[in-house]
C-alpha cells in the first residue's frame, strides 16, 4: 500500500497576473512561491520519501528542488510528462478574464469531460494520463520499496483535482468541486481494494504520520489492511 503525496507547485509570476499559463516556457515561482515551496518541503521532512516525481515544468521542478532541499537525506527527482500541465492549446497564455468570456469557459465550468481546448487536448485526456501516470508509480514504488512506502508527485492544478477525482470515485464532470492551491499537499494511499483520500488541499501541519510504521516481525490481527474501518477507526498514533 504505497502512498503518494500530490503536491502542487508554489505561485507563479503568471498565476499572480491572471494568466493561464498552460506549458509555456519560463514560467516560474515569484516570490510568494519560493515561500510556499519551502514550507512544503518543511512539511515532508518527517516522512521518508522513496523519491519525487515531478512535471517537466519549471515551476514543479523549482518546487521538487525545493522539497528536496529541505531534507537531510539525499532523495531522487525524476520528471515524467504524464503530469505535465493539460494542454490547452490555443488558450495557453491568455487572460483568464478574457476566456471567462468564451463559450468553452462554460462547459469546461460544467461538463468538463467534454471540453476539448483548441488545439490541445481534452480534459478527459488529461485526467486518463495523469491517472495511469500516478498509478503506475505507485505501483513501480511499492514493488521497489514495499508497502508503506511513501514518494510525492509534483504537479499542477487540474492535474491533481483530476487524480483525487478518480481517488475518490467522482466523475471528473464533477471535479470542479474540488480545491487545489499553489503548494498545497493532497495525499493518496493506493491499495489492492480502493484508493483512500487521507488529506486533500492541506497548508499547514504535521505529516510525519505518513511515515511507515516500524516492520513487524510476525503480522498480527491489528496489522493494517485494506479494509476501511468501520466507525472511522483510531487513526493513526502519536508521533506516527
Amino acid at each position: 500500500m504505497a502512498t503518494v503525496i500530490l503536491v502542487r507547485h508554489g505561485r507563479t509570476t503568471a498565476n499572480a497576473s491572471g494568466t493561464l499559463a498552460g506549458r509555456t516556457p519560463g514560467v516560474r515561482l515569484d516570490e510568494t512561491g519560493v515561500a510556499q515551496a519551502a514550507r512544503a518541503g518543511d512539511r515532508l521532512t518527517g516522512v521518508p520519501l522513496a523519491g519525487i516525481v515531478s512535471s517537466p515544468l519549471e515551476r514543479c521542478r523549482q518546487t521538487a528542488k525545493a522539497i528536496a532541499s529541505a531534507r537531510t537525506e539525499p532523495v531522487r527527482i525524476t520528471t515524467d510528462r504524464g503530469i505535465t500541465e493539460c494542454d490547452y492549446g490555443a488558450w495557453q497564455g491568455r487572460a483568464l478574464k478574457e476566456l471567462a468570456k468564451e463559450k468553452l469557459w462554460s462547459l469546461v465550468q460544467t461538463q468538463p469531460s467534454a471540453a476539448v481546448f483548441p488545439e490541445g487536448e481534452s480534459m478527459a485526456a488529461m485526467q486518463a494520463r495523469a491517472v495511469t501516470a500516478v498509478r503506475r508509480h505507485d505501483a513501480a514504488v511499492e514493488d521497489e520499496h514495499g508497502p508503506g512506502a511513501v514518494w510525492v508527485a509534483v504537479s499542477h492544478g487540474d492535474i491533481i483535482k483530476s487524480v483525487l477525482a478518480d481517488a475518490l470515485g467522482m466523475h471528473l464532470d464533477l471535479f470542479q468541486r474540488l480545491h487545489v492551491d499553489p503548494a498545497s499537499i493532497s495525499v493518496v494511499r493506493y491499495t489492492g481494494t480502493r484508493p483512500y483520500v487521507l488529506a486533500t488541499n492541506t497548508h499547514a501541519g504535521d505529516l510525519s504520520w505518513l511515515a511507515p510504521p516500524p516492520a513487524a516481525k510476525k503480522r498480527s490481527r491489528t496489522a493494517r489492511t485494506t479494509d476501511a474501518v468501520v466507525g472511522g477507526g483510531a487513526g493513526p498514533s502519536a508521533g506516527s
